[in-house]
């Protein structure tokens, strides 16, 4: 999701970033192919094989892929240092680039055998290497800073999920666990979405908004009770977990969540306010807008509750609008936004850099269309939209709009991706 334009400190290797990127872009097409040819398991219960394909996709090789990739461009400049190792970068891709797909077929087909769990196995290394490279970066770094600080505590949550995840698909063959697989898929859920993409969509996303509306707001002390929050939140719900007692007891956790999003929500307007750039482009626009979406799966956490309060039962659709929300809403929104803001600059400082200072170069914002970002920006938002309110009211017809619409934004993001990666300098 995120580089930086600041070309002042030592920057990783293009040929370490770009790979992340397109894998992303890839997987992106790919589950949303998967939604629109499995729209009727949204009819029914979560936990079946072509959710989990889908979820996985979407949260392995979508949202973590990207983030590995942009994060190894964003962590040196955070830390002033440069990463550690394009070894453990490149190993790092590799496996996760092997084993998500290995992962995914055995959900897809729900074969918890080998491929499964050698896909799970390689999906573990791949963190832990990133883990590793991360962790030695920071350490060798003189410099503090609180969004490194967001970004190991983060990865930390995803090493600590992807292992849980690699003992539940173990789980289906042999006792590796007390409880059946399907017991720990809450735990397992959200260590991934608030320990590991809350907490790093925060930390990365207090660094790059007030960057790109070039602003000078700048609030550590702030930042810090967001950070405290969200992991209290975790460690609450992980206790809740381990020693269930009454459910009402599970707003506890939602509370903090709710607090912190309010307080960076507070962060972003200040940093709206005392922007520079009094002119605000799409790209950020739309990152702003996945800022108050991050409310809208709390809200549903909310609903749930109540309803397992009153019944102690489920309501399937509103666990199933949550988790889309998250995945397709928030976390796509944001990197919609964030991709086109990075992924140029990136590209760009490949082709130009040497040429720098010899001719009239294009701008970054120019390797790309910007009226392609615009029609996908709005099919979009339709389609998250229409598909959920398809799942609440269990309407195929509206389900299958909504995919194609998701479908489509999809093509035009891997078309302008493609653009990007394709653009060849020009003549001097």
């Amino acid at each position: 999701m995120f580089a930086t334009t600041n070309t002042s400190v030592k920057n990783t290797s293009y040929k370490v970033v770009l790979p992340f990127y397109l894998y992303a872009a890839i997987s992106f097409l790919i589950a949303t192919i998967f939604l629109l040819t499995s729209t009727r398991a949204f009819l029914g219960h979560y936990f079946q094989p072509q959710i989990l394909a889908i979820t996985h996709t979407m949260a392995l090789g979508w949202g973590t892929m990207i983030i590995l990739g942009a994060s190894h461009q964003l962590v040196p400049v955070l830390i002033e240092s440069k990463l550690y190792s394009n070894v453990l970068a490149y190993l790092s891709f590799i496996f996760a680039a092997i084993g998500i797909p290995m992962l995914v077929y055995g959900f897809y087909v729900f074969d918890m055998g080998w491929p499964s769990q050698w896909g799970s196995c390689f999906v573990a290394v791949a963190i832990l290497s990133y883990l590793i490279n991360i962790a030695i970066s920071i350490t060798k770094s003189k410099s503090e800073n609180i969004h490194a600080v967001f970004v190991f505590t983060a990865t930390v949550w995803l090493f600590l999920t992807v292992i849980l995840g690699l003992a539940q698909v173990h789980n289906f063959t042999q006792i590796i666990l007390p409880a059946d697989s399907l017991h720990y898929l809450t735990l397992h859920a959200h260590a991934g979405i608030v320990g590991w993409f809350l907490l790093l969509v925060l930390g990365i996303a207090s660094r790059l908004i007030p960057m790109f509306l070039i602003s000078k707001y700048n609030n550590v002390k702030l930042l810090w009770w967001i950070y405290a929050l969200v992991n209290l939140a975790m460690l609450v719900f992980v206790a809740l977990f381990l020693y269930p007692g009454n459910n009402e007891f599970l707003f506890i956790p939602v509370l903090l969540i709710f607090i912190s999003l309010s307080l960076f929500i507070y962060y972003c307007y200040w940093a709206y306010k005392k922007r520079i750039r009094k002119q605000v482009d799409e790209q950020v626009k739309l990152s702003l807008l996945s800022v108050f979406m991050l409310l809208l799966p709390v809200m549903l956490l909310m609903i749930v509750i109540i309803f397992l309060i009153r019944s102690s039962q489920q309501n399937l659709n509103l666990i199933l609008t949550y988790g889309f929300i998250i995945f397709f809403g928030w976390l796509t929104a944001i990197i919609l936004g964030m991709t086109f803001k990075t992924l140029p600059f990136i590209v760009w400082n490949k082709v130009y850099h040497q040429r720098s200072g010899l001719g009239k170069t294009p701008n970054p914002k120019d390797l790309f269309n910007n009226n392609i970002f615009k029609i996908m920006a709005v099919a979009y938002l339709a389609g998250i939209i229409i598909f959920s309110i398809a799942i609440l009211l269990y309407n195929v017809l509206l389900l299958k709009t909504g995919a194609v619409l998701l479908l489509f934004t999809a093509v035009l993001y891997n078309w302008n991706v493609l653009k990007v990666f394709m653009h060849k300098p020009s003549k001097l």
